[in-house]
């Protein structure tokens, strides 16, 4: 095989000498969000109508942005590759949504919110950003109840509340182990309506294949529908991506099998920065896998951790039944290395601690690869009805996946990838780099930091939504006006060409090995490599062997079919070909940054009893890397982080 590729070296990574700029207005941090939309630049209603904006994405962020764009006023153009925007993604987050109502009277603020979310980030978030997400989270719980959300209620009718890792405080809303299909049902029945006013247009089975950027200004979007094949050109005042995150470029993740990030690698390609690609979380709390042909993991609520109790077999290789081992021979572990927070430490400090007892050999379950989530004392203090109220509905999936009933014997439970907190790098505004390019959700890198803190997923990405991009999108279009760029512009006839050559290059590799191979195999790179502990030799390993991966599927990739119909391995095969650059990208990000923080654990950069080792001297900062040329190494832009009200202290959850 003839190599025809470069292999990226760390130690070549150039960095941009400009410092980039993440615009936060001047001012108390408390004021800044109010006082900014004071002084934006408004639209005048009778205006708006005039303004065409494309939305890709119809989960939490898209769905809730592009109801509130049509609801001011504009055109709206949504799409999503799903056959309904109620199919989106979002509808499987389960625990929770966190807001700093107070209710519990237990110490909660606007400000503990924003402290627990730094914190919880490792300090590796923008604070302006984190404080406004935690001012806007009151008012996400009115827009939902006001929607009819059916959050929990207590005896008397007040909003319930539970805890959640990373926070001492309970202040999480939830609707049973559902929480994300419900406030998915709100933001759609908000879309229904403008979709049936028509101020919205929506487009299902419909696949962003690229940006189109003319005169340094997001202008389209190239499309293909999913159904005839027919590739299609879209013309914008402003576009916003609202497409999730990238876990699946470790194949195995909780996301389900239709996430992608060529939204967002297309938009990185045409000269949108990507931050912190290397921050990915691994969520503690999902069935660890069955067999070596699992395609995709299940997760289980975070909320499970509330009263389910963490165990292993205090002896390695104790292979006996739970129900057969004593209470004094089984280690809780996270309770007694994190008194102050037990079972309930952040995300990354559970999923690490998971790891190093298995590895350890104290695994149970008949392939030794999880951990014990028990909640015999639970039901024995509580009783089985509250726990069937308060987790039913997770249980039952449960029993439904692996034949256990949790309501007898312990669930099982280990680490798996799920969500990621780089992305796109945006301002405060949240929009890109590029002019006019907009990125809300999981999509941006904005507000987690190093690390999401259990419940706010859903909390960012109606914040964008519903609060934050409606107005920041109309401060633009009231200085930029309207593109008038049209669909036959050089620009359109370049990108869509582009578009067509690869799905034509795609099919006519004709090889012997399916997509999913590939995906696969470049799945165990990144779980190896570039998982939950990363050191510098297995970075390089897969920096070596990602590339050789990618040639090899443009050289044997058999993807049948044809481009004018329905076609999935086409579909899959356009997805992995992008995280098999974006792999190599996180990997070239993990590789440059060596301290630990967050997601991110080095295992050079650990503390005497295995922490993670924050380096703020040198790496505070967000990374964010310019594409310049297949084979060649982006560029980094690096932009400084200030921390004016959290003071920067190692992370200490015992």
């Amino acid at each position: 095989m003839t190599k025809d590729y470069m292999i990226w070296n760390p130690d070549d990574v150039h960095i941009a000498p400009d410092v980039l700029n993440g615009k936060v207005p001047e001012g108390p941090i408390e004021s800044l969000w109010d006082r900014h939309r004071f002084d934006m630049k408004l639209v005048n209603p009778a205006n708006r109508r005039k303004f065409n904006i494309i939305v890709v994405g119809s989960g939490l962020a898209g769905a809730s942005a592009a109801a509130s764009l049509g609801e001011m006023g504009y055109n709206v153009q949504c799409f999503c590759y799903q056959d309904s925007p109620r199919r989106a993604h979002s509808v499987a987050a389960q625990g929770g949504i966190n807001a700093a109502k107070n209710y519990r009277n237990d110490g909660d603020s606007i400000y503990r919110l924003f402290y627990d979310t730094v914190k919880g980030g490792d300090y590796r978030s923008r604070e302006a950003n984190v404080y406004r997400l935690a001012q806007i989270s009151n008012e996400i719980i009115d827009q939902c109840v006001a929607q009819g959300v059916p959050f929990a209620r207590e005896y008397g009718g007040m909003l319930d509340n539970r805890s959640f890792g990373g926070a001492q405080v309970a202040r999480t809303f939830y609707a049973r182990g559902q929480t994300g299909q419900q406030l998915l049902l709100g933001t759609y029945q908000a879309l229904a309506r403008q979709i049936q006013l028509k101020t919205v247009e929506m487009h299902t089975r419909t696949e962003m294949l690229d940006l189109v950027i003319a005169d340094g200004r997001a202008c389209g979007i190239i499309t293909r529908d999913m159904i005839t094949g027919e590739i299609q050109s879209w013309k914008g005042d402003a576009v916003v991506l609202a497409t999730g995150g990238y876990s699946n470029v470790f194949y195995l993740s909780t996301n389900a099998k239709g996430c992608n990030a060529t939204a967002v690698w297309r938009a990185y390609k045409r000269g949108a920065l990507f931050a912190n690609p290397c921050f990915t979380q691994i969520h503690p709390t999902c069935i660890p896998p069955a067999g070596e042909h699992q395609s995709k993991l299940t997760l289980m609520s975070e909320s499970l951790r509330n009263d389910g109790r963490i165990w292993v077999p205090r002896k390695a290789g104790d292979t006996r039944p739970a129900g057969q081992i004593p209470e004094a021979e089984r280690y809780y572990y996270l309770e007694e290395k994190y008194p102050s927070f037990g079972n309930l430490v952040p995300r990354d400090v559970a999923s690490r601690n998971a790891k190093t007892v298995v590895d350890a050999g104290h695994g149970v379950g008949e392939l030794r690869n999880g951990v014990y989530l028990d909640f015999a004392e639970a039901i024995g203090r509580l009783g089985e009805d509250v726990i069937r109220d308060r987790y039913g509905n997770l249980f039952d999936m449960y029993e439904s996946i692996t034949g256990e009933n949790p309501y007898q014997v312990p669930m099982r439970i280990y680490p798996a990838l799920h969500y990621t907190m780089g992305g796109l790098w945006v301002d405060y505004d949240l929009m890109s780099n590029v002019r006019g390019l907009f990125v809300i959700g999981e999509a941006n890198f904005s507000d987690h930091g190093a690390n999401r803190l259990g419940a706010s997923a859903l909390m960012q990405g109606l914040a964008d939504g519903y609060f934050i991009a409606p107005y920041t999108l109309g401060n633009f279009l009231a200085s930029a006006g309207p593109v008038y760029t049209d669909i036959d512009h050089a620009a359109f006839v370049a990108v869509r060409k582009d578009v067509n050559d690869r799905i034509e290059r795609l099919l006519a590799v004709n090889g012997k090995r399916t997509v999913d191979e590939f995906h696969s195999e470049l799945g165990k790179v990144m779980w190896e490599f570039v998982g939950m502990a990363r050191n510098e030799e297995g970075l390089r390993s897969a920096l070596a062997r990602i590339p050789e991966i990618r040639e090899e599927f443009w050289q044997d990739v058999r993807v049948p079919g044809s481009a004018a119909d329905l076609n999935q391995s086409l579909e899959k095969a356009g997805r992995v070909a992008d995280f098999l650059e974006l792999g190599e990208l996180l990997a070239l990000d993990a590789s440059h940054r060596t301290e630990s923080c967050g997601g991110h654990f080095c295992e050079g950069s650990q503390t005497a009893d295995g922490e993670a080792l924050r380096d703020d001297a040198n790496f505070s900062y967000v990374a964010a890397w310019q594409y310049q040329g297949d084979g060649n190494l982006p560029l980094l832009h690096l932009e400084p982080l200030q921390f004016d009200y959290v003071a920067l202290s190692q992370r200490s959850y015992k």
